[in-house]
């Protein structure tokens, strides 16, 4: 359940008040006999995809389209609506700054603290990077790593919960970093949400993958995404895997599953506030009868959260 502000009816607003996009939207939606989920389709079957949670953010007046996609539904929604062109979009208030704030640098500053200066993600992304993922925050990540027989990650699945931290929020990007710069190629599965562009980086030891939502969400939605990445046969000796996250989460699982004909001899779990620190926090985890090792922090807070094991000499 989601606490929400009291709704205000403003239809019976006097005459001479300030008519809003929410009041037109609603009054033609009341007017049409429409509900929010049969606009819904009709957008979805122009190919303009809007969840119902920010239509319904739309009519009450919470919120406003601001983005190019919801401006395009704005235009359909006239149509939709048999509404004069411009009806909709006259009414518009002038949208958020979309300059650098203070939220933002200090979001880059986070994002320095822990990949760090010119790092490996940073070159992936370009000029991206300053708005890595600026619409959605993580709250728990569940992550599932294959070693092969020779010591290597083939495997990484990850199940991740994110929040919408804005309206209008469609998609994530995550940028994972390989052992091996000889690995030749990547395949990328997605089983919720739907796979977006891929971009392989072998000269970066990097991996870009976005996964899109198949809509827009309302600030505050939740959204699951879910999806593994195999590597091809490598030669590069596996002996850590970590998480590093700008943000604080609800639940962090990481579950390491080796080949029965290469265990490790120890494994431990580590924790550090920022890149370069030492880990803080170290402690040892047994394998158990599946030849596996988790760890699942009683907190997660923002930094670097990973696991290390040693082999056999």
């Amino acid at each position: 359940m989601t606490d929400m502000d009291t709704d205000m009816d403003l239809g019976g607003a006097d005459g001479d008040a300030e008519v809003t996009f929410a009041d037109v939207f609603r009054d033609a939606l009341r007017r049409r006999g429409l509900s929010l989920e049969r606009v819904r389709d009709r957008l979805e079957a122009q190919g303009i995809g809007v969840s119902l949670a920010t239509l319904s953010y739309w009519q009450r007046g919470r919120s406003q389209p601001e983005r190019a996609r919801s401006l395009r539904a704005v235009d359909a929604l006239e149509d939709i609506l048999a509404l004069p062109a411009g009806a909709l979009r006259s009414l518009l208030r002038p949208g958020r700054p979309r300059g650098r704030t203070t939220s933002e640098l200090l979001d880059l500053s986070a994002s320095h603290r822990v990949f760090g200066e010119n790092s490996d993600v940073e070159q992936a992304l370009g000029a991206d990077f300053a708005r890595f993922n600026e619409d959605v925050t993580s709250l728990v990540i569940h992550e599932t790593v294959h070693l092969d027989e020779e010591r290597c990650i083939r495997q990484l699945s990850v199940n991740q919960v994110l929040r919408a931290t804005r309206d209008g929020a469609s998609r994530m990007t995550a940028v994972h970093v390989i052992d091996d710069p000889a690995t030749a190629s990547v395949d990328v599965t997605v089983r919720c949400g739907k796979l977006g562009r891929v971009e392989f980086l072998p000269e970066r030891q990097s991996i870009v993958t976005e996964i899109l939502f198949g809509g827009e969400l309302a600030k505050n939605e939740t959204v699951v995404a879910d999806y593994t990445i195999s590597l091809t046969p490598s030669r590069e000796v596996s002996t850590y895997h970590e998480r590093r996250t700008r943000v604080s989460l609800r639940e962090y699982l990481l579950h390491v599953y080796f080949h029965p004909d290469a265990l490790p001899v120890s494994c431990h779990r580590y924790y550090r506030e920022r890149i370069g620190a030492e880990k803080a926090s170290s402690r040892q985890i047994a394998l158990d009868v599946s030849h596996s090792a988790h760890m699942l922090p009683p907190k997660c807070p923002a930094g670097i959260h990973g696991m290390s094991w040693e082999w056999p000499a």
